[in-house]
């Protein structure tokens, strides 16, 4: 299995969002970008880490970042999954696993107590310069974004940033290359999530 660490360049990321549009990070050189992958759309670990995104979304795209969530799910799904949970950034298609194997997002796990090989939440943050600042493997989706908040001290209410990393980065310009959006407008704060079918 492949584990990156901070200082490496990111590996290129080339995949279709929720509306079968490509997007790379070729497309945002020169701009601060945060990449999540989680396992399964509508699970309710992964419906919770999205919805995390969700709520900070204004204060990271104001912080200079644009952020990509992935998983295996198709891009129909995808999209049902944004529009069940006003998901407002793109969410890209990795069906055969293959950006996960190599961004290290991919491997052995226990899930119920059960050892298998599958998609590992994880999360990176990419400088301006294609250089990972921050690298998170097999994360918990019910506690880690409450471990964040309290290391950097941010206390109730929607956090101005999710991951420790990024208050220790500069703000980043918005006068870089356009950043693609979908066209989902973002939900509100502690809009209601949908984990299920």
């Amino acid at each position: 299995r492949t584990v990156l660490s901070v200082g490496d360049s990111a590996p290129e990321l080339d995949l279709q969002n929720q509306d079968g549009e490509t997007r790379s990070l070729t497309q945002l050189r020169g701009a601060a970008v945060i990449v999540y992958f989680f396992p399964k759309a509508f699970t309710p670990g992964c419906t919770k880490e999205v919805c995390d995104f969700r709520d900070s979304r204004s204060d990271l795209e104001r912080a200079g970042y644009t952020v990509f969530g992935v998983s295996a799910d198709s891009p129909e799904t995808l999209r049902e999954f944004a529009d069940a949970n006003g998901v407002g950034h793109d969410l890209l298609s990795d069906p055969d696993h293959v950006a996960a194997k190599r961004w290290g997002a991919f491997g052995d796990k226990v899930v119920g107590g059960e050892s298998m090989v599958g998609p590992l939440r994880s999360t990176f943050v990419i400088d301006a310069e294609g250089t990972l600042t921050s690298v998170e493997y097999a994360l918990d989706a019910d506690t880690h974004v409450t471990a964040r908040r309290a290391e950097t001290g941010v206390g109730r209410g929607p956090p101005d940033i999710l991951f420790h990393p990024l208050a220790a980065l500069p703000l980043h310009s918005r006068d870089g290359p356009p950043r693609p959006r979908t066209s989902t407008p973002q939900a509100p704060h502690g809009t209601p999530c949908t984990r299920g079918r």
